[in-house]
């Protein structure tokens, strides 16, 4: 994956995901949740390359940085919870789809726990 094109075709690939543009910046490709609206993942171009940030552990983000030079502490983004890949051929592609569907779990909608005494 190093194409915008191919980031957001992987992210539309996920059950309900969407594209959005809600900046005045078209650069910054906005994938969110259908049901919660919530971003999963950011995909834009810096310093000649495309980025996608994802929402990641603190645990895991710090693994994957440690693992792979092209990923990064998120650009624009809380640096504990997110990171960024740069596409440049570098991360393999199964590692870059775990890194979005981690991302998706973590911000997909929170289930409601059904206890016995509510029935």
């Amino acid at each position: 994956m190093r194409t915008r094109q191919e980031a957001i075709e992987a992210c539309l690939s996920l059950p309900g995901a969407f594209e959005d543009y809600p900046f005045d910046d078209g650069n910054w490709s906005c994938m969110r949740h259908g049901s919660n609206r919530k971003i999963f993942a950011l995909i834009f171009e810096r310093e000649g390359r495309i980025w996608m940030s994802v929402k990641n552990e603190p645990g895991w983000g710090d693994f994957w940085r440690r693992e792979f030079a092209s990923v990064v502490p998120a650009y624009h983004m809380n640096k504990l919870h997110w990171s960024s890949i740069i596409l440049d051929g570098s991360v393999p592609e199964d590692v870059i789809e775990k890194m979005l569907r981690d991302s998706y779990d973590l911000t997909a909608p929170k289930r409601v726990k059904k206890y016995a005494d509510d029935f």
